[in-house]
């Protein structure tokens, strides 16, 4: 039975990290019919939002589900904001700019800036090995990098990563918040009401660009709304949470480093893109790193 608990949230978090894999094939298909980013991320969060809304009410219909003080309230809408508005729509908006297998390379350094945020402001110590890692990493990046600009394109491709980077870096800090809040709230719990918290700023935002003029585009685009909501956004939250449940958090991460070899696969057999040697031997370093930080950090 204990072999059984294990392997199925194994499963679950290597689902959860094909379903993430996704996210990038997903938008770079939908931006093929001229949607813009906030309208393509209302769209999605959108159509997630009664699905949450529905597991909302069954977790507070509970008689046993501990209140939450507004404090722990504050906190998870706030968290909320940051990691599934904030550092989605910058994600979003790098795609205008780079591909999807660059795209996942770039993101998936955030355990770096996790790292970089506990030993700057919970004065975690830093290991010799951790060092070497963020350096290996770092390196990769370079390397994968510096494959993808050319002479014309440099502006926007360095947009794009910039954006892609400050995504992960509020992303970063939404997970080192969340280690304090998620505790007291309960994984599920915490997952329901922060992407209900960031779906109101992300619908008045589009407000404020188009007045929520969303319903122009071709069906095609209403459809890749609907997967995403259901592929990209609600069956891996849930996914991931019960995952890391059963493996912890280190054993997911090392399982979920896996994602980005999904995208870049993913990219190249339905978007047509291409990734070279050197592109390849970077993402290999990246991932090497991060294992090694997770690894160690779990240690």
């Amino acid at each position: 039975m204990a072999k059984k608990y294990y392997w199925l949230g194994a499963f679950l978090v290597l689902f959860a990290a094909f379903c993430f894999a996704l996210k990038g094939i997903f938008i770079k298909l939908a931006y093929r019919y001229e949607i813009d980013t906030i309208s393509l991320l209302t769209l999605r969060m959108g159509i997630s939002f009664p699905i949450y809304a529905f597991f909302a009410y069954r977790i507070s219909s509970k008689n046993d589900t501990a209140r939450l003080k507004i404090k722990e309230w504050v906190g998870v809408a706030v968290l909320g904001i940051m990691g599934y508005y904030i550092a989605s729509y910058f994600n979003f908006w790098a795609f205008n700019y780079i591909s999807a297998g660059l795209e996942r390379i770039l993101l998936f350094i955030y355990p770096t800036f996790v790292l970089i945020i506990n030993a700057g402001f919970k004065k975690k110590k830093v290991t010799g090995l951790q060092l070497a890692a963020l350096g290996l990493t770092y390196f990769g990046i370079l390397l994968a990098f510096l494959q993808n600009i050319a002479p014309g394109e440099q502006k926007n491709v360095l947009l794009g990563a910039s954006l892609v980077l400050l995504s992960g870096l509020v992303y970063a800090l939404f997970l080192v918040g969340s280690d304090n809040v998620i505790p007291k709230v309960g994984s599920q719990k915490f997952t329901v009401y922060a992407m209900i918290a960031a779906t109101i700023p992300i619908i008045l935002h589009c407000f404020v660009v188009n007045r929520l003029q969303i319903w122009h585009y071709p069906p095609q685009v209403y459809w890749i709304g609907l997967a995403m909501a259901i592929f990209v956004t609600v069956l891996p939250t849930f996914a991931i949470a019960e995952g890391i449940k059963r493996v912890g958090s280190g054993n997911a991460s090392i399982i979920a480093a896996i994602g980005p070899i999904f995208t870049i696969f993913l990219a190249t057999t339905i978007l047509g893109e291409t990734i070279s040697p050197l592109q390849i031997f970077g993402t290999v370093l990246v991932l090497l790193g991060v294992l090694l930080i997770s690894w160690k950090g779990k240690k």
